[in-house]
């Protein structure tokens, strides 16, 4: 397997559900206010047979540990404050993405294995944004590419002066591929490293250390060997003295977060709130996300009761592991239909409850598990923008696209929507209606920093708060419900077919999606969903990312005689000169 060419290695059903009892690379230690995240990666236990995960190395693995740990430091570990991430081996912190593994797998791995890992870090960062958990990097060894980039994600480095650990990103010197999880835009974008020296560190494979490091701003701070411990713990203790989450003492309970244990048929999977039905002659899955049933909690005393099974946060979870097994397991479903069933009123209580306890105001704290619901739903509708699948929002009589949930339709690429009953659906039944509500407005951010609304009508402002007057406008029709022709007139949906035309436009639609190229139609769906002003998150998947994609593929890095397939053998890539 070490020695297969690209695209031949066997690709297994990922799986995506894991829990601190059996992580096989990860140790996580909870001490009062601080959480260490120690990486202790097995060699031996690789998520595909053929390489061995040598010098702290990862793959797509060593990342789903990642995810869940930083998923369960936010939800079940209210008192963790300051999250120090840090390596279990001695003068090792990470090797970064394993060689091997990159050089074998097909070309849908290496893109999904990058992505999932720059939405994990981008999770990171979210952390420590929004949670009150600072995330400190304490590299006590060599953090060479990938685990140099793991480290940026953090808020602040520290690296162990002890002359021999480093930091550097050997992609473009040795591999002839870029440092593709962030870590070229984070030098510069959020480390402010110059222009001139990040060229000089990103083609220096030696990397630096020391002073030097400090000096170029690619560490905060270089502690001796004696003052290791102690300095990591001083720091992590003064990140967790400005945190926003509950205090010692105020009996704040964390959330367990068991398996979700979906039903998995070849046609399709079945969660409680969401399902996915495929559709494999036509290239397509259809997703029903179901609303809130039953009792809306009206307390937030309610919300902590039923924690897991609290609808918003079911639901965003289960969405989730949908969208990541999807993306992984499922390449030739390049089509995603989006559909919500359930009551339009009880979807926008649910939303009342999280609107009103996850924003401090009126002299009343935000309460820390609706806000990380909140956030968790945000981080769910980014990975859906990012998603490389054409997405088609069908809204119909017993949808409920309101308030939160709409901003499922309005990630799509087109919305329908049905402008009248169907013959099923009897007299007595309501049209399809939708309703907008205060957190379609900016409360779940796109990665450019825009609402959906704003990009979809963007007028060329500079931040959420400059949204133009068509989003303005439709600031007054919140609260209400809007019809399809009405929807259409105000530019919220794409097309408003009658009952006559509604099955063979939607059919039509969604046969000439399939016979459209997937590869043009990923460049262009990409291009289209993110307008206006470029951030660091946008940077690294918008632009950082589509070049490693096409870096991936040429000669110079999978070819035969490329970097990534001779790495390790003693012998010098053999490079096509020409400029393209």
């Amino acid at each position: 397997m070490a020695d297969a060419a690209p695209g031949d290695a066997a690709v297994p059903e990922v799986t995506f559900d894991t829990d601190p009892g059996r992580y096989r690379h990860w140790r996580l230690e909870v001490d009062g206010e601080l959480a260490y995240l120690r990486l202790d990666v097995d060699e031996a236990g690789g998520l595909v047979p053929g390489y061995e995960l040598k010098m702290n190395s990862y793959d797509l693995g060593v990342d789903i540990e990642l995810y869940d740990a930083s998923q369960r430091l936010r939800f079940s570990h209210p008192e963790v404050r300051a999250v120090v991430l840090t390596s279990a081996k001695d003068r090792n912190f990470c090797a970064g993405a394993n060689i091997r593994m990159l050089a074998q797998s097909p070309h849908p791995w290496k893109v999904n294995f990058c992505k999932f890992t720059n939405e994990t870090r981008n999770g990171i960062e979210d952390a420590t944004a929004h949670s009150g958990q600072t995330w400190i990097a304490a590299v006590n060894g060599t953090a060479a590419g990938g685990g140099y980039e793991m480290a940026l994600a953090c808020e602040k480095i520290l690296l162990l002066d002890d002359n021999s650990s480093a930091v550097s990103l050997p992609e473009v010197p040795l591999l002839g591929v870029l440092p593709g999880t962030g870590g070229l835009t984070r030098v510069t974008d959020k480390r402010h490293v110059r222009k001139d020296r990040a060229d000089c560190f990103a083609t220096r494979s030696e990397g630096a250390r020391g002073k030097q490091a400090v000096e170029w701003k690619l560490v905060d701070e270089v502690v001796p060997k004696r003052a290791w411990d102690e300095t990591v713990r001083e720091r992590a203790a003064q990140a967790a003295a400005g945190s926003s989450r509950p205090a010692a003492g105020s009996g704040a309970v964390g959330v367990e977060l068991p398996p979700l244990s979906p039903e998995v048929t070849a046609d399709g999977i079945a969660y409680r709130h969401v399902r996915a039905v495929f559709d494999r002659e036509r290239g397509l899955v259809e997703i029903t996300v179901y609303g809130p049933e039953g009792d809306v909690p009206d307390t937030v005393e309610r919300v902590h009761e039923l924690g897991a099974d609290f609808w918003a946060l079911a639901m965003t979870r289960e969405l989730d592991d949908l969208i990541l097994r999807l993306r992984s397991n499922e390449l030739e479903l390049g089509t995603w239909v989006l559909r919500t069933r359930g009551d339009v009123e009880d979807a926008l209580a649910f939303e009342h409850v999280i609107s009103r306890y996850s924003i401090a105001e009126h002299g009343r704290e935000a309460d820390w598990l609706v806000n990380e619901i909140r956030h968790y739903f945000k981080r769910v509708l980014k990975r859906l923008d990012v998603t490389s699948r054409s997405l088609i929002a069908l809204i119909e009589p017993g949808s409920c696209f309101a308030g939160s949930l709409l901003e499922l339709a309005l990630a799509c690429d087109r919305q329908y929507m049905l402008d009248s009953l169907l013959e099923d659906d009897g007299e007595e039944g309501e049209p399809a209606q939708i309703v907008l509500s205060a957190s379609n407005f900016g409360t779940f951010p796109m990665g450019n920093g825009l609402s959906r609304l704003s990009s979809r009508f963007w007028c060329g402002g500079s931040a959420m708060d400059d949204e133009g007057e068509h989003v303005a406008r439709l600031r007054q029709e919140t609260g209400r419900r809007i019809e399809a022709a009405e929807a259409l007139e105000l530019g919220l949906v794409t097309e408003a077919p009658d009952d006559i035309d509604w099955d063979d436009e939607v059919r039509i639609m969604l046969e000439e999606r399939a016979s459209l190229s997937p590869d043009a139609l990923t460049g262009m769906e990409a291009n289209l969903r993110f307008v206006g002003p470029e951030t660091m998150e946008s940077r690294i998947f918008s632009r950082l990312t589509a070049w490693q994609n096409w870096i991936f593929v040429r000669p110079n890095a999978s070819g035969p005689d490329g970097a990534l397939r001779r790495y390790g053998t003693g012998r010098r890539a053999d490079f096509d000169r020409t400029r393209v």
